[in-house]
């Protein structure tokens, strides 16, 4: 998450003074924390993190934040913040005369729904990307590739694609090979058996629990998938779409444009 961020802010001339949102919750908390939260890896790239502290979700009046944002003259805004908060302090940022260059959080705009309730406010605002209808990945269940699955559940529900529907098809995936790789689909110590040697090519892309790329307490329970970075783009409709701007953390993955400021 950090690498992704970075590799998007570093795409735009910044101070690189970074305001943090951050809940009083596990999330906000573990991003926060000035240890193992983001700001170590911030700093590695010469990022500062302004944080002014936990607020409690659903907060009403987010001056604090903006104003301890704009005594450090932060031209980048993060977090990990619920739709409602983010959109209480995107409106109210704006009101107060506080327009970052960059915002990039997580959680609060995972929904294309999410991003247009912003209206303007929420073009150019980024995040990080599991799944999309341009990954190069398809179903080893019924073959379609990631852009006929995207089409497919809209053509059906009459409603944009969501980053989850890739990652609840793999679920069917998995369960469907471990499935057919038990004796005994009832033996409890089997079927975790045949979990931890899945090595299976999915919608979301390879799922194997071999510990690639982690930590030695994650390595056997754990399966990481890629990460990317992307932009929501308003369209003269009003609707949005979420473009690729940055690979460098899979490049297998394409790019559909480059990161672009806010203002």
């Amino acid at each position: 998450m950090i690498a992704v961020f970075l590799n998007m802010w570093n795409q735009i001339e910044t101070n690189k003074q970074v305001g943090g949102l951050f809940p009083n919750d596990a999330d906000g908390n573990a991003w926060g924390d000035p240890n193992v939260g983001v700001g170590p890896g911030f700093a590695a790239q010469g990022y500062t993190l302004v944080d002014p502290g936990r607020f409690q979700n659903l907060n009403d009046d987010f001056s604090a934040q903006i104003n301890a944002f704009k005594a450090a003259n932060a031209e980048i805004v993060t977090g990990v913040v619920i739709p409602p908060d983010f959109t209480t302090f995107r409106n109210q940022a704006l009101q107060q005369g506080f327009n970052p260059k960059i915002i990039t959080v997580a959680k609060a705009i995972l929904f294309p729904q999410s991003v247009e309730a912003l209206g303007e406010a929420g073009h150019n605002l980024s995040s990080e990307v599991w799944w999309s209808n341009t990954h190069p990945f398809k179903s080893s269940l019924t073959g379609q590739s990631a852009a006929e699955l995207a089409a497919d559940f809209t053509a059906k529900t009459s409603r944009p694609w969501t980053q989850p529907i890739g990652f609840v098809h793999s679920l069917f995936e998995v369960a469907s090979n471990v499935m057919g790789r038990v004796s005994d689909v009832t033996d409890a110590d089997a079927v975790a058996a045949a979990i931890a040697a899945t090595d299976l090519d999915t919608m979301v892309g390879k799922i194997a629990w071999n510990g690639a790329g982690l930590p030695p307490f994650a390595a056997k329970n754990v399966c990481k998938t890629q990460l990317v970075g992307g932009q929501w783009r308003r369209k003269d409709d009003g609707t949005f779409d979420l473009v690729i701007v940055d690979n460098q953390t899979a490049p297998n993955i394409p790019t559909g444009g480059t990161m672009e400021a806010l203002a």
